[in-house]
């Protein structure tokens, strides 16, 4: 037996009691006539004491060949601390060690594992298994394992059946790239790895499975930021003999379960907004409600005057940024800088102060009267104290802008609690889109998303009106979930692609199996798969997701740690019957 108790477990109650402890040394204090050793493993920390007057010499010396993160067990008798330590559940005790066992030993670690390290994020990853070791990175992963339990928990309880999908498919188009993998057995064709289970889940409940979830890692090869890996998980679910309020209450329901469960939070009914309202109130259909400097659009009270950067825009629009009219001019001229940077791309920017005296100062006083003002404040629902930002230029662009803007100024005036939580259903999507460069309509979701039954007259005269049965679970800001009920007649899915520029011949090879399925009975479905690992983020107030992963990626896709990806030998290559082709 390696140990009797873990390091977190002994308190005063165990005086006098022998034990055996394991662990890492955490730090060790020689005082010459004592040594303190503190032993960590997953569970805290254990002061050890050795005595070095009193023990014997064997002990001692042994004691001072340790070294930070060698790996011991030790035996002794607890005993009560005279100078106790309140921030540990073991503080009231030591443990006055009688024998020491070294079980293996440690180079000096290349930065110091302990709460604040002086590792820098790339010598981290490189030695990730040792930033494991720190508290705060392993109760990221106990987190995580807490709200992968939670899920399961509260699915099974509802009757959805756990099942496995395959990693090794087809390449079908999602809107990602496909990471491929070489077949040696079927020279020059290529496995894909999944984007999601999409169609597998479809085929699920043709089988009649009626409810399935599945905690699944998906793979896209797509550029990285701090909520984006190149492989990330999924809780991937589908219900049969649904529509869109029976997936909404259900997952709803999940949702609340984990902010209850978790984080000890009690919500209602969670808020429901369409894409369209998203879009002009925020800008962005995954809006934070934790706040507000709702959109105003101004175009009625701001264009036909003589301004003619606000004339000649599709948009003109605004907020009222809280308590901002005491910003000096540089501090403004600031706020336009950033707005104007190449990642917003803005061309400028039009303020109003609303002074405390109910008076307007703005930086177009030249052609907007005092009247003029108080309208564009009533819009935007500016108060005095306020700064009110003005926007102007393509609908889309400005929009975007305008939220890049009310997200920054959030964050600055610290309205983005992340001990608070806003989930928002987002319904109503356009279930196409137009694209600029192919200059044809793409699915906004994907291919086998059914369109409102309302809307269908309108596919062929007016596509970009037709509304998606989809629907987008929002929480601080974060699409955390997204959904829609599927189609499952084959005629209509034939339709469907068709409409978005499959050819019959490239339909069939593509998705001939789904096709193929649907003529045998396929019932209505629909479902919703949820973002792991943003979700778990949330939850842990954080907003990258990479302490929540064991083995992370770099922003370069890379895993520094095992140095991949990598090259593969001449034999393998030959063995795919591949070659490589160098850059010049």
């Amino acid at each position: 037996m390696y140990r009797t108790h873990n390091n977190n477990t002994l308190n005063i109650n165990h005086v006098n009691k022998t034990v055996k402890l394991s662990g890492w040394v955490q730090k060790i204090r020689d005082k010459g006539f004592i040594i303190w050793i503190d032993l960590r493993d997953r569970y805290g920390i254990t002061q050890l004491v050795i005595d070095a007057e009193r023990s014997n010499k064997q002990l001692v010396e042994q004691a001072r060949t340790l070294g930070r993160e060698f790996v011991i067990q030790v035996e002794g008798k607890v005993i009560e601390r005279e100078s106790k330590n309140t921030h540990i559940n073991t503080g009231e005790i030591e443990v006055l060690v009688e024998k020491l066992n070294i079980l293996n030993t440690s180079k000096t670690p290349p930065f110091t594992i302990e709460d604040k390290t002086d590792g820098g994020e790339d010598l981290r990853l490189k030695y990730r298994y040792l930033d494991i070791r720190r508290q705060p990175v392993k109760d990221k992963l106990i987190f995580r394992s807490k709200v992968s339990m939670a899920v399961r928990n509260y699915l099974t309880q509802q009757d959805f059946i756990d099942v496995e999908t395959p990693y090794l498919i087809k390449s079908t188009p999602e809107g990602a790239r496909d990471f491929v993998v070489p077949s040696r057995m079927n020279t020059n064709q290529f496995y894909a790895l999944p984007q999601s289970p999409q169609t597998f889940k479809q085929l699920l409940m043709v089988g009649g499975l009626d409810k399935y979830f599945q905690i699944v890692k998906c793979f896209r090869d797509e550029d990285l930021r701090a909520d984006r890996q190149p492989e990330f998980t999924q809780i991937d679910c589908e219900m049969t003999f649904v529509e869109q309020e029976d997936v909404l209450q259900t997952f709803e329901g999940l949702t609340k379960h984990l902010l209850k469960e978790i984080n000890g939070v009690s919500i209602e009914d969670f808020p429901r907004m369409t894409y369209d309202e998203a879009m002009r109130t925020y800008g962005n259909d995954k809006p934070d409600i934790r706040f507000g400097m709702k959109f105003g659009e101004l175009n009625k009270v701001a264009q036909h005057k003589e301004f003619s950067i606000f004339n000649q825009a599709e948009l003109v629009v605004g907020i009222a940024i809280p308590n901002a009219a005491s910003y000096s001019r540089k501090e403004i001229d600031k706020l336009i800088d950033w707005v104007k940077r190449p990642q917003i791309g803005a061309k400028g920017m039009v303020y109003v102060k609303y002074n405390t005296d109910g008076s307007f100062k703005s930086s177009v006083d030249k052609f907007y009267n005092q009247d003029d003002l108080k309208k564009w404040a009533e819009i935007t629902g500016a108060k005095p104290g306020d700064l009110i930002a003005v926007l102007s230029g393509k609908t889309n662009e400005t929009r975007a802008q305008l939220s890049a803007l009310r997200m920054e100024m959030a964050e600055r005036l610290g309205l983005r609690n992340p001990n608070e939580f806003a989930p928002l259903w987002v319904v109503d999507f356009p279930l196409l889109e137009w694209d600029e460069e192919t200059e044809r309509f793409h699915a906004m979701h994907h291919p086998f998303t059914s369109p409102k039954l309302e809307d269908l007259k309108l596919l062929e005269t007016e596509p970009g009106k037709v509304r998606a049965n989809a629907y987008d679970l929002v929480l601080n800001g974060n699409e955390i979930g997204g959904g829609s009920i599927r189609i499952h007649d084959r005629h209509m899915q034939e339709k469907m692609f068709d409409f978005l520029g499959f050819t019959q011949e490239e339909a069939k090879a593509q998705f001939g199996f789904l096709m193929d399925a649907f003529q045998y009975g396929a019932p209505p479905h629909g479902g919703i798969a949820f973002g792991l690992d943003r979700l778990v983020a949330i939850l842990g107030g954080q907003e990258s997701i990479r302490d929540f992963i064991a083995f992370p990626k770099n922003n370069s896709g890379r895993d520094i740690m095992i140095d991949a990806p990598a090259k593969i030998s001449e034999e393998q290559l030959k063995e795919l019957h591949l070659s490589l082709i160098t850059k010049s």
